[in-house]
């Protein structure tokens, strides 16, 4: 199935210009108009006055590898395998910092059924970046369906914790302003963005009713707040603008199971797939690119992953990814 807006709690609501032009059209709201003016110049000064997203890349050697993709039946050893080959968490992370670990934690699923992040993925990362000397770890995410089921039914809540992580649903969020451009513009993001010196993007690989694939830069969509489900229209795009404007330390692209069909929520393990593969890059072109070729697509025949290239956010060329095997 696709994406349907209606079960995401951060749809788009009528904006006060909208209202207005409604009353305005059965003449009884001359002064709804003007109010509406006062609210919009008021946002406006909001907008403008918000921060910029951080960039939370580290300095790297252009020697470095962009990419290093590890396959076996442990995802915990994929996750340390292909972080050890980019230098080790100690290259992203440094003591006493604090890292956001952004997992796709949208539905109301089992881990099985290949709709979220696969929770012992991210439990690894929690692990190494506690043993890099982390102050603080914090896996969080915007659920579309029930927060709290969604974070607790895929298993990341429980393992994310045993392995030294708060974890925060959109419960427990708080939304402030950014400033953002392009399709996301107006639009209000977590506060963990601010707070935390890194973030880390851990996507799962999957089919998307809309894009045909989702994977690390459509899951930004997870740290934007109402409105957000304004960039299904014109998704190639927008999901290129999301990749141009959060830029992680870290990508860690999980393809353990992968949903080939009715995605991003699912529902039949006739649709899964288990590939048992897991992709580190800083390079987030790449990492789309790998991530959909795990699906049987080729990288070219998405928009989105053109565009992001064109805007010169990486390179799709597969042979950058250092290929460990399968341990």
């Amino acid at each position: 199935m696709t994406d349907l807006p209606s079960l995401d709690p951060y749809e788009e609501k009528p904006t006060r210009r909208e209202i207005a032009s409604r009353l305005a059209s059965t003449g009884i709201a001359a002064a709804a108009i003007g109010g509406g003016a006062l609210f919009f110049h008021d946002r406006r000064r909001l907008e403008a006055a918000a921060p910029e997203i951080p960039d939370w890349r580290v300095p790297r050697s252009d020697a470095a590898p962009k990419g290093a993709a590890a396959r076996g039946a442990d995802p915990a050893a994929n996750v340390r395998r292909a972080v050890a080959a980019l230098g080790g968490m100690e290259a992203f992370v440094k003591r006493g910092e604090s890292v956001l670990i952004k997992p796709n934690a949208g539905w109301d699923r089992l881990p099985e059924q290949a709709a979220n992040t696969d929770p012992n993925v991210v439990a690894e990362l929690v692990r190494l970046c506690r043993a890099a000397g982390a102050r603080r770890v914090v896996v969080a995410d915007l659920s579309v369906n029930d927060p709290v089921r969604s974070l607790t039914r895929s298993g990341l809540r429980e393992a994310a914790q045993a392995a030294g992580a708060e974890v925060l649903d959109g419960k427990s969020l708080k939304l402030v302003q950014a400033s953002l451009s392009g399709s996301s513009a107006g639009l209000e993001v977590i506060d963990l963005l601010f707070s935390c010196q890194r973030v880390i993007n851990v996507p799962v690989v999957k089919h998307h009713g809309l894009s045909r694939a989702t994977v690390g830069m459509k899951n930004w969509m997870g740290v934007l707040g109402r409105g957000r489900n304004r960039l299904h229209q014109g998704i190639d795009r927008a999901v290129a603008e999301l990749g141009a404007t959060f830029r992680p330390t870290l990508t860690v692209v999980d393809a353990t199971r992968v949903l080939l069909a009715n995605g991003p929520q699912g529902g039949s393990l006739s649709d899964v797939k288990a590939v048992n593969a897991v992709l580190a890059g800083i390079d987030p072109v790449l990492c789309e690119a790998w991530g959909v070729t795990q699906m049987g697509l080729e990288p070219s025949s998405l928009g989105w992953i053109t565009e992001a290239e064109k805007r010169g956010l990486g390179r799709r060329d597969l042979s950058l990814v250092k290929d460990l095997g399968t341990a």
